[in-house]
């Protein structure tokens, strides 16, 4: 009886211990918040109430930022979608995955290619789901979908979300049967693919004619054979636009195809009942659920409800439509009384894009940047990649908080983790800095002393924020994009270049680099001059030094925008049918 006594005495610390340890695990399963990611396409920082637009109704997001924050200066690490996106979900700049693009396509043009986003890469969703999260992406991917072997290696499925409905590439004028091709409006195809097509009809002509004159000694059949394969050459980018770029316009859910070409009549509600049904079904389980919209790129679609509502035409409804999707997710997180234990995030991948107008009656199209200066697609300049975002997390955060200071996308990333409490890779360097000390006041100052801005692979501006909390942000331009006369944007080209190519040039070298304040001077009209600003030197050097120990931190990886990956293969491209037009729809 005395040793049962003793070795009872001996257990019951552990038991106690181990009592203790289950009851906090038990406690922090249940106290894990729920996190609802939104991401709009091509969204303007002028495009929101909150950030001062009067005229474009955006009461659902105004909300968000009066119930939590609002970040006034936070970044994308990219001005196009594909690299933006891949920063966002790794917390990493795009040219440490390979996702900065070495030359003119930076973003994935279509789909049957073998790039994306690398399988090694870790995002906040697989950490996640790991974790025990139900973990759900509902609408635009564009980080590829498959590799070499014809495996969907890049599929969102592959990348941490339990559950995929919606588009692997994007919304395109090609997914809309009377918008047009941007390609349509591009220098190569309207200054040198048309004028070279008539000169080789006229060339094919002129040698027709020279056979029937008896000039030239060459048969029939070599010369009508040559004509034919040379007909064929010059009518295949005609055909890849009309018949084949439209077939990336498909619906998946989860590996399977559902609809293709989708139909943009009700793809909002479409989308938005998924994210509703996701949301119900896991209400009673932590989830993160990342809504991304297809909205409002290119093509603009509404349903007939918000046509002609706005006061800024086609663009305008499909941002009020936009809204009424967050506000109808929102209100399902408040039906469900999820509200109290829910991150809720909003922004969009990149600026709006000023060279986008219609080519059907030449309404703009594209977003507004309010008075920020440049827009998608421009590396360097804030209008690219300054984003409109609100927070909302109620446990720490208080109503109407106003964040000026430098944050980025990436910084999601940890800030997501640490309130999940999950551990931040060690593995690897993680870019974004935790938002949280900021968010309640803890802090005055951002983490991230320096922020370098790419323009594909090139390093085109770089940010300084002084850790001793004086009253400047500086912005050094080292490559800016040479702007169409008397605009401030590339409409001949349709989107801003990033270097010099064999076709032109495309930008202007700063040496010294142009230098603003933007903490005074946030729409960069205003640059300093070593007569304006007696540390000028001084500046510019710190900037030099941040940007050379940045660039020392970056390993070299396989691009994903080499030639060889965004090479079309017919045999890699999802096909859901094989119809005439290889058409399908399984959408309920």
């Amino acid at each position: 009886m005395e040793a049962s006594k003793s070795t009872c005495g001996r257990f019951a610390p552990v038991s106690l211990l181990c009592l203790l340890l289950c009851s906090s695990l038990a406690i922090s399963q249940e106290d894990r918040p729920n996190f609802l990611i939104f991401m709009v396409d091509d969204m303007g920082y002028g495009d929101v109430g909150c950030f001062g637009n009067d005229t474009i109704r955006t009461p659902n997001i105004d909300r968000i930022a009066a119930e939590g924050a609002k970040l006034t200066h936070h970044l994308a690490a990219a001005s196009m979608c594909t690299p933006s996106r891949a920063a966002f979900l790794t917390g990493r700049y795009p040219i440490r995955s390979g996702m900065g693009s070495n030359h003119e396509v930076r973003h994935f043009p279509f789909l049957g290619n073998t790039a994306g986003l690398p399988t090694n890469e870790t995002t906040f969703a697989t950490l996640f789901r790991e974790a025990g999260y139900a973990t759900a992406l509902i609408g635009k991917w564009h980080l590829g979908l498959t590799c070499a072997s014809g495996r969907l290696c890049y599929h969102p499925n592959n990348h941490g979300f339990n559950y995929y409905y919606g588009a692997p590439l994007t919304n395109t004028r090609e997914c809309n049967q009377d918008g047009g091709s941007p390609y349509h409006e591009s220098t190569d195809y309207r200054v040198r693919y048309i004028p070279f097509c008539w000169a080789c009809l006229a060339g094919a002509i002129s040698v027709i004619l020279l056979k029937l004159l008896g000039k030239l000694r060459i048969r029939w059949l070599w010369l009508l054979s040559v004509q034919m394969l040379l007909a064929l050459i010059l009518a295949f980018p005609i055909v890849f636009l009309h018949q084949v770029l439209p077939l990336n316009c498909l619906l998946m859910e989860n590996e399977m195809i559902v609809e293709q070409p989708y139909s943009l009549e009700n793809l909002t509600p479409n989308l938005v009942n998924k994210s509703v049904k996701f949301i119900e079904d896991n209400a009673d389980r932590p989830f993160l659920l990342f809504h991304s919209f297809l909205k409002v790129h290119t093509a603009l679609f509404t349903t007939k409800e918000f046509e002609g509502r706005s006061q800024h035409g086609r663009y305008g409804d499909n941002v009020e439509e936009m809204d009424w999707a967050v506000g109808r997710i929102l209100d399902v997180i408040e039906k469900k009384g999820l509200s109290e234990k829910t991150f809720v995030y909003l922004t969009s991948d990149n600026g709006g894009h000023v060279e986008e107008i219609s080519v059907k009656d030449g309404q703009r199209e594209g977003g507004h940047n309010g008075i920020l200066r440049g827009g998608k697609g421009m590396g360097g300049w804030d209008g690219g990649i300054r984003m409109p975002t609100v927070l909302r997390w109620p446990k720490d955060v208080r109503p109407g908080t106003v964040v000026d200071e430098p944050t980025s996308h990436m910084d999601v990333f940890p800030t997501v983790l640490r309130l999940a409490h999950l551990k931040i890779p060690a593995d690897r360097v993680i870019d974004g800095r935790d938002l949280m000390p900021l968010l309640t006041g803890n802090k005055t100052v951002s983490d991230h002393q320096f922020l370098v801005h790419y323009c594909g692979s090139t390093i085109h501006a770089a940010r300084y924020r002084p850790p001793t909390g004086e009253s400047a942000v500086w912005k050094a331009h080292y490559t800016t994009p040479r702007w169409d006369p008397g605009t401030e944007s590339c409409q001949y080209e349709f989107l801003c270049q990033c270097e010099d190519t064999w076709r032109g040039p495309w930008v202007d070298q700063h040496d010294p680099p142009l230098l603003f304040n933007i903490a005074k001077d946030p729409s960069e009209r205003n640059p300093i001059t070593p007569d304006s600003e007696p540390k000028f030197a001084e500046i510019i050097a710190t900037i030099d030094k941040g940007v050379k120990h940045h660039v020392l931190s970056v390993e070299k990886v396989e691009n994903q925008f080499s030639p060889t990956k965004l090479m079309w293969r017919p045999w890699l491209h999802p096909w859901c049918g094989y119809s005439s037009f290889f058409s399908c729809s399984n959408t309920l």
